[in-house]
């Protein structure tokens, strides 16, 4: 009917394409009878071309109809049929409605969903293609393209299956793949058709699978990143809030007859990762098992070493899972895949990551590189990567059968080495010296400080590792190595281990002015954490025995100076004055200049707690004049850090002694230079005295951005008292 209207008009098909706005290849199928039943839009348009009108406009336009009701009847079923969605689907409604945006965009291209093994990638895209059915009248088909298997579905059967599908026959479908792959992009274009392309494996295998544009969405999903894909909308899946987590564990128990109480729910999550599948698997064997609880299957999971063996359920396997992924990798990634589960901490970098898989830098970042494509680790800010929880544990299983105990052994000496040597290395760059070894990423005071904060984890594990092989030593040069350093970083949870394996150490060796300088910084610790300050009294007299014995005039002065912080924090002042006095006149005799910098401050500040403010101001004056004098004898990695402190003791005391716009200038001065220097209580205070200043200077919109201020640096180190506080009087 078509040709005949054409030719009655007296046009070609090339003039009837201009006029009408449909393609010559469309028109082409339609008068060959390949295309039975355009769109609407399509024959409206063809019928304005044509200049239809009437009975004529409306008998093109019923056969059209017709024929799309025969296409859509005809259309053979059970070709790329969409899989059920779950009932007891839980959470992802960012994820949804992102889905919902991309295809519903005029000029939206592929949806690409990536994320490693079990984050339930093809159970979103399912859920999302039944929810956004109704949008897609011509079609929603499922193409699973097994890209993690030993042989993945090759583009040309799926563009035969997919063409099937869309209702040609196997004659009219081409045997090359760029004219199937045409033809494919050809019948999508005028088609509201929605393809789900499940587990691809490659850029190569997908991409003659996605459309050309035209009303056509597609929706891919893949463990890999695809990176190679140009033009595609990228979500990468994530494992379920610790909530989301929860509440799916309890759709797939609702029928059990005795529910499970939710804090046995929650702990389940927890030790499922937040990951979809390992949630199903373990709800799927308590649903199973009537007999069963939560609490009991959850202290079951907590065994590290079964839980991976746990979390299985008929054909549905956890490691099962990983494995696939794991098959994909190179050999040599493979290795180091295994051997990074031997690092200590909970992150590395690609020098660790050297390290551990015995390669170079540059084969470290390909592995790792590939890992992550793979989404067997997950990488961060800066250059850090991480396990999932039962991606680590499946790595540790990998390693125990494929890796000698030989082999695992020497990775664990190369690692432990390797850390403690880079933080001694750091370290050093806080004492009165510099570092003995010139090694990469320790080149200055902020790169050794940011490797050690970085690498807590890690160089805490080695050390722990080191005390555990008796290397005594080692671990004594470590725990003296850190002492400068702790003083920068004083709220972090690591030096208590640090200086008690220290003493541990140092006491098996016999060594007895280093058993009492880890004592003395055991103390040290306790002053810094807010902590027993009994205990810390008790160190110190400890330590002050050892000293006296081994005659160590510097651990004898540390530990006046230790004690003396503890009786000062416990109200006994005139004590603190003493002991402190005594600790000052020590260290400057012995030239010890850093620790005699440190009395110094301290002694101002008993002055300060008695009310003494006069003479407070004037030691803490003497300690800037020391810091600043460059023949003084503080090193200057010392006078750098303690700057901004003593600025600030100072705006204290003037702003004590009424001296409010001194005090104002001394502590926007010290703020300024806390920029340099992570002290992040000392820096809060200061801006939370300068904004009380500011305050009594009727300056309230400074002083209240300066409480803004204080109250987010607080909120950071987890003050949240005074975070609330600062928070109240900034508003």
């Amino acid at each position: 009917m078509l040709r005949r209207h054409r030719r009655a008009a007296r046009l070609t098909l090339e003039q009837l394409a201009e006029a009408s706005g449909v393609s010559a290849r469309t028109l082409s199928d339609m008068e060959r009878g390949r295309s039975k039943g355009p769109q609407h839009r399509t024959v409206t348009a063809l019928a304005d071309a044509l200049r239809l009108a009437g009975t004529e406009r409306e008998q093109l336009m019923e056969l059209a109809r017709e024929g799309r009701l025969r296409d859509h009847w005809a259309r053979p079923t059970g070709l790329c049929e969409l899989p059920r969605s779950v009932d007891d689907f839980t959470g992802r409604s960012a994820e949804l409605a992102w889905a919902a945006e991309l295809v519903r965009a005029a000029d939206a291209g592929p949806g690409l969903v990536t994320g490693s093994a079990g984050l339930g990638k093809s159970t979103l895209a399912v859920r999302a293609a039944h929810t956004l059915r109704q949008d897609f009248p011509d079609g929603v088909f499922f193409l699973d393209l097994f890209g993690m298997s030993a042989e993945p579905l090759p583009s040309d059967e799926a563009l035969g299956m997919l063409l099937r599908a869309l209702g040609l026959a196997d004659q009219q479908i081409p045997s090359d793949v760029a004219e199937r792959a045409s033809l494919y992009r050809s019948l999508l274009r005028e088609r509201r058709v929605l393809v789900v392309l499940d587990n691809a494996g490659s850029e190569e295998q997908v991409r003659p699978l996605l459309p050309g544009g035209g009303a056509a969405r597609a929706l891919v999903t893949s463990r890999r990143l695809l990176a190679g894909l140009e033009g595609v909308r990228r979500l990468g899946l994530g494992p379920l809030p610790p909530m989301e987590a929860t509440q799916l564990l309890t759709g797939i128990l609702k029928d059990r007859g005795t529910p499970d109480a939710d804090p046995a729910l929650w702990e389940l999550a927890q030790l499922c990762g937040g990951l979809p599948l390992a949630l199903r698997i373990a709800g799927n064997r308590l649903a199973s098992r009537p007999g069963w609880n939560a609490a009991d299957f959850a202290a079951r999971l907590t065994d590290e070493e079964r839980r991976l063996d746990q979390l299985s359920a008929g054909d549905l396997k956890i490691a099962t899972a990983f494995g696939l992924s794991y098959d994909q990798l190179a050999e040599a990634t493979r290795r180091v895949f295994r051997r990074l589960a031997l690092v200590p901490g909970r992150d590395f970098d690609a020098a660790l990551s050297s390290v551990a898989g015995g390669t170079s830098i540059a084969g470290a970042w390909d592995a790792l590189d590939e890992l992550v494509d793979l989404g067997l680790l997950q990488d961060g800010a800066s250059g850090r990567y991480r396990f999932h929880d039962l991606v680590l544990l499946f790595a540790r299983e990998r390693l125990r059968e494929e890796d000698s105990a030989a082999d695992r052994d020497a990775v664990v000496d190369a690692v432990t080495s390797w850390l403690l040597k880079m933080a001694v290395t750091a370290g050093q760059w806080f004492g009165p010296g510099r570092p003995e070894n010139d090694l990469p990423g320790l080149s200055s005071t902020q790169e050794a400080d940011l490797w050690l904060r970085v690498n807590a984890d890690n160089w805490l594990g080695a050390l722990r590792q080191a005390a555990v092989l008796g290397r005594h030593a080692t671990v004594v040069d470590f725990a003296m190595t850190l002492i400068h350093f702790s003083n920068r970083w004083m709220h972090a949870v690591h030096w208590h281990d640090v200086f008690v394996l220290g003493a541990q150490s140092a006491a098996a060796l016999g060594d007895l002015t280093h058993q009492a300088a880890q004592l003395n910084a055991q103390a040290g610790v306790h002053l810094m954490s807010d902590g027993d300050l009994e205990a810390a009294l008790r160190h110190t007299a400890d330590a002050m025995v050892l000293a006296v014995r081994a005659g160590s005039t510097e651990e004898i002065a540390s530990s006046h100076h230790y004690a003396a912080g503890a009786l000062r924090r416990l109200g006994r002042l005139d004590e603190a004055i003493e002991a402190q006095s005594k600790a000052a006149e020590m260290f400057r005799a012995d030239g010890d200049m850093d620790a005699y910098s440190h009395s110094l401050g301290s002694l101002g500040t008993c002055f300060r707690d008695t009310g003494r403010y006069p003479q407070a101001l004037e030691h803490y004056f003497k300690l800037w004049d020391l810091l600043n004098d460059e023949v003084s004898g503080v090193s200057p990695s010392n006078a750098a850090f303690s700057r901004p402190i003593v600025l600030t003791r100072i705006g204290e005391c003037l702003g004590l002694l009424g001296r409010r716009t001194e005090a104002i200038g001394k502590l926007t001065e010290a703020i300024a230079l806390f920029k340099e220097v992570q002290v992040p209580a000392i820096q809060a205070g200061a801006l939370e005295t300068l904004a009380a200043l500011l305050a009594e200077e009727g300056r309230s919109g400074e002083s209240r951005q300066a409480y803004a201020r204080a109250a987010e640096i607080y909120e950071a180190i987890g003050d949240t008292d005074a975070s609330s506080r600062c928070r109240d009087l900034a508003s």
